[in-house]
């Protein structure tokens, strides 16, 4: 059977493509319109996603989609979804039932407990779930506005970010701050005493639209000014506690198991993720690495495999390479339409041996390669590279290309057969979700990219899952005694992801990088 899902309609809108319980295909939209958080019907993802599964409309058996579909999803819709796939059955499914099923069912357990938690869904913005077998069921709801996820993004925008856009900088921030406020979030979100979150909406004005909504009380206990500027200090232990306080908020909501999945949008927080490895309460944490609206897109096709469609059997996420690809003949027709020198890289040998070699002339690299990740962070196919050995690389990458705040730090791509030499690290690395620890002998080699005396993003990387980008760490350890890589996401003044050639060419001679390899091109400046 042939399904297709459709997630984020308010935002952040995906599809994504499953044939007989496996996921063939899932990309968001906004990588392929090239606009951020874009919402509605995902029609270019829908049909990136059937081109990749080699079919057409009409093979598809199932549309899945997930509420809520916002108002412009009525009858006409509906006509529309049946005109343009005849033969499909419509399901719906729940945004935290999407949610939960993107976790539990893309995980390697048998068995887990499942939290889901966000700022809002189907008026649900939470659930705990009991997941065994094909089975997965509810324990435990929450309800609109009670949510931690709710009072991150208020801080978010009392900080100046954008709520719902930028709480990861509120998460990395608040490692330069002390949690002094800690006891005013407690208040705010029931004072520790329940396992369940409830909000004290006395914290909040909804006649403020700006700022976060706070009320006179959260200024009068905080001792700030009303609308007045916050010092940088302040700022940095306004995120300390407000990220202290979640964090002890969700733990409570996970409970204690052998195995813990997650997915929501506080699921993308790695600080949060690493507490709970830390914890000691689980053997292990699953996190949808597509944690937030689009991941339901994957979530809604498990949610209809396995209790709509009834079917026993369980096929978990392999890797999440799973949007478009391009042809050397699709990347040749953009670079001479484009009137661009090129070099062209006869093999993989070679084309791992040209980037370690600039590389190690301290160049910052541009990597194109393959299918674009499902998801917000690059694993190696859509990455911009440096090597740790660089003085400079941190400071370029930063300030010069990426053109970010300083707090926000870059990961550290290593084999997995290496990652042990250099890091203490756990399942989740794989997919950039959680936070490791440098081991000591090490420190002053990452320093430029440490969150703090210890802590770094780590990315583990499989040869099963990424076999050229894991050659091009092995060759580069071979070369300079390192096999470690500094990889953050190709794209530049905060647009999507790159996905295609065009994209990839256009950001590459808008920034500072020094050469692109896009296939088996190499373009330099």
């Amino acid at each position: 059977m042939l399904l297709l899902g459709i997630g984020g309609w308010l935002h952040d809108g995906a599809a994504a493509v499953m044939r007989d319980g496996k996921i063939l295909a899932a990309i968001e939209e906004e990588k392929l319109a090239r606009e951020s958080h874009r919402g509605g019907l995902p029609s270019k993802a829908i049909e990136a996603c059937l081109a990749l599964s080699e079919a057409e409309p009409d093979a598809v058996d199932c549309v899945a989609l997930v509420r809520p579909l916002g108002s412009g999803a009525d009858n006409s819709f509906h006509l529309h979804l049946r005109t343009q796939f005849p033969n499909a059955r419509i399901v719906v499914t729940d945004h935290h039932e999407a949610h939960a099923a993107s976790a539990y069912y893309a995980s390697p357990f048998d068995k887990a407990r499942v939290l889901t938690l966000d700022r809002r869904g189907d008026m649900r913005c939470g659930a705990v779930w009991r997941g065994e077998g094909v089975t997965l069921d509810p324990i435990e709801e929450l309800y609109a506005p009670d949510s931690p996820a709710v009072v991150y993004s208020r801080v978010t925008e009392l900080l100046g970010f954008r709520a719902g856009r930028e709480e990861h900088k509120v998460q990395w921030l608040s490692l330069a701050g002390t949690p002094r406020y800690r006891d005013l979030f407690d208040d705010m979100m029931g004072g520790g005493r329940d396992r369940l979150p409830i909000l004290d909406h006395s914290f909040f004005d909804p006649s403020r639209p700006t700022h976060g909504g706070f009320s006179d009380r959260f200024y009068r206990e905080a001792g700030l000014e009303l609308a007045g500027p916050i010092s940088d200090d302040t700022r940095n232990d306004l995120a300390a506690s407000v990220h202290a306080s979640v964090t002890d908020s969700v733990s409570r909501l996970a409970g204690s198991s052998e195995n813990l999945c997650l997915a929501g949008g506080i699921a993308m927080n790695a600080l949060l993720i690493q507490a709970l490895d830390d914890s000691g309460r689980f053997r292990e944490v699953f996190v949808q690495p597509a944690a937030g609206n689009s991941g339901t897109a994957v979530g809604c096709l498990y949610h209809t495999w396995h209790k709509v469609l009834k079917r026993q059997k369980r096929v978990p996420m392999r890797d999440l390479f799973l949007g478009p690809r391009h042809s050397s003949e699709e990347i040749k027709q953009i670079l001479d339409n484009c009137k661009l020198r090129f070099r062209y890289l006869l093999t993989d040998a070679e084309l791992v041996a040209s980037a370690v070699e600039r590389l190690a002339d301290d160049q910052i690299l541009a990597w194109f390669q393959g299918r674009t990740e499902f998801g917000p962070r690059a694993l190696g196919n859509r990455s911009l590279l440096a090597s740790p050995l660089n003085p400079y690389s941190t400071e370029n990458l930063n300030g010069y290309i990426k053109h970010r705040e300083k707090f926000r730090k870059f990961a550290a791509s290593v084999p997995e057969e290496a990652a042990d030499t250099y890091f203490d690290t756990g399942p989740a690395a794989r997919y950039l979700a959680t936070v490791s620890r440098v081991k000591a002998a090490h420190r002053k080699t990452f320093e430029s990219a440490l969150l703090d005396g210890e802590r770094i993003r780590v990315h583990v990387v499989r040869r099963s899952d990424n076999r050229l980008y894991w050659d091009l760490l092995q060759e580069a350890g071979r070369a300079s005694g390192l096999p470690v890589l500094y990889n953050t996401s190709f794209n530049l003044f905060g647009e999507p992801l790159v996905s295609d050639p065009r994209s990839a060419v256009r950001s590459f001679y808008a920034s500072g990088v020094d050469a692109l390899f896009v296939g088996n091109f190499m373009l330099e400046k």
